[in-house]
């Protein structure tokens, strides 16, 4: 059912004061909020130092070519690699994880103070509008801001931490690049 004046996709009249009525409400998670940061970059930090590491095994292989190859120590860098790859998504589910219960957490206490609040409204409210458009009202956001949340939040924090990774990375590889 359409949203009366608003369009599909029209931004927020107010974007940073909802942002900072977000970011206070969801104050109480705070903890669990750090936590998934924490992870995040973790996560982040150890797929963009694996590569490195990868690129000592394929070094010692190109020069076994020339003579004979090191198999063992291939073996335990490929070794070292697997692991840190296994710690990046071990930390990577747990930022999931911890995100996806903190969101839930936050759209059933968001859930919750809509009923109580709507108990309250006077029935002149209700009469204006049909029942499906107050549900759909309810649902369709709390949903929308849920999704958002548990998507963009470890997104951005990945994402960012991924390129700053890589440049650093990229420095260290060769500053001249």
């Amino acid at each position: 059912m359409p949203r009366m004046n608003r369009k599909p996709g029209e931004k927020a009249k107010d974007f940073k004061g909802t942002l900072k009525k977000l970011i206070k409400y969801a104050g109480r998670y705070r903890i669990g909020i750090i936590a998934v940061m924490i992870c995040a970059i973790a996560s982040a930090t150890f797929s963009i130092v694996s590569p490195k590491i990868l690129g000592k095994a394929t070094t010692k292989l190109a020069e076994g070519l020339m003579s004979s190859i090191d198999f063992g120590y291939i073996g335990r860098i490929l070794i070292i690699v697997l692991v840190l790859y296994g710690i990046s998504s071990l930390f990577n589910l747990v930022q999931g994880f911890t995100m996806s219960t903190i969101t839930q957490k936050l759209c059933y206490r968001l859930r919750r103070e809509i009923v109580e609040k709507i108990n309250r409204m006077p029935m002149k409210y209700f009469e204006s509008r049909t029942y499906g458009e107050v549900l759909s009202r309810i649902t369709n956001d709390v949903d929308t801001l849920g999704n958002g949340l548990n998507q963009s939040v470890t997104q951005l924090i990945t994402s960012l931490t991924t390129m700053i990774g890589v440049v650093i990375m990229m420095l260290t590889i060769s500053p001249l690049m």
